[in-house]
């Protein structure tokens, strides 16, 4: 779990730099922001996981799919706050905090996993 914090934390500052240079100062409260969502559903999906294993292949499903629908429900509060803060709030530059910190920790983890 610390070593998935710790990576988020890396993962966030590194795409928070890239999104500060290529769009501006505007972009580096967004990025870190959503970075930083995407560090905790990570978490909260790893800790879902770890919870089931050692138990029964239903309680592994269980766990997965915990993951998931945390996954799946940080996208709809991705879109919803893209749509909402339309005036205010860079699209690229959010979605690459999220996106840049989320799918490289989801990587992690299938490589841990095994």
């Amino acid at each position: 779990m610390i070593r998935t914090a710790a990576t988020g934390l890396a993962l966030t500052a590194l795409v928070t730099g890239l999104a500060g240079v290529g769009f501006g100062r505007a972009a580096v409260g967004p990025a870190i922001g959503f970075g930083l969502l995407a560090t905790l559903v990570q978490m909260g999906a790893g800790r879902a996981l770890a919870a089931a294993r050692g138990g029964s292949s239903a309680d592994l499903l269980k766990g997965y799919g915990i993951g998931m629908g945390l996954r799946a429900l940080s996208l709809v509060v991705l879109l919803v706050a893209l749509v909402a803060g339309r005036d205010w709030l860079e699209p690229l530059p959010t979605a690459l905090g999220f996106l840049g910190v989320l799918i490289p920790l989801l990587f992690l983890e299938v490589r841990r996993a095994r």
